[in-house]
């Protein structure tokens, strides 16, 4: 559990394979973007920062979280890329949205990685209120979408 004041994004780049060989696909919805943005460039300054070519992150917007599950077969299906990073954000509301969509995207991120033999990577946060999500977003407590990135990198290391 995420404690006040504590970055949990931190890596060790020379544990991680060189990213500069692969190709990255990141699906990102656009609800609740700036969290979703932010996430997104977490993701993308640690690729970079293991040596990714931007050239090689694709970057595809969905409406919603919802569909980040088609984006992200799509994604695989279309842009020969070695792993997708799927962002999105949630935020409990009233109603029982917030668990049939978070129960959703889980399950589809999930049936990706049965069906493919390309990783894809769940950043989705599910979170009780948008400070939490700010949070872990670029806030107090790092960036998810970095931990995302680490996470596709050694993703890609036990797929070769």
């Amino acid at each position: 559990m995420a404690t006040a004041n504590k970055n949990l994004s931190n890596y060790d780049k020379t544990q991680l394979i060189d990213a500069k060989p692969f190709r990255f696909g990141i699906v990102v919805s656009e609800w609740n973007d700036k969290i979703t943005n932010g996430l997104y460039q977490g993701a993308v300054d640690a690729l970079i920062d293991c040596g990714a070519l931007p050239v090689n992150i694709v970057r595809w917007d969905v409406p919603g979280s919802f569909e980040l599950i088609f984006g992200s077969k799509r994604m695989i299906e279309t842009q020969h890329v070695d792993v997708v990073i799927a962002i999105g954000c949630v935020i409990k509301g009233e109603t029982m949205h917030f668990e049939f969509v978070c129960d959703g995207v889980t399950q589809g991120i999930k049936d990706l990685n049965v069906k493919y033999h390309i990783p894809t990577i769940f950043c989705l946060l599910t979170d009780n209120n948008e400070q939490q999500s700010i949070d872990r977003s670029g806030g107090i407590h790092g960036n998810k979408g970095t931990e995302a990135a680490v996470a596709a990198l050694k993703m890609i290391a036990l797929n070769q």
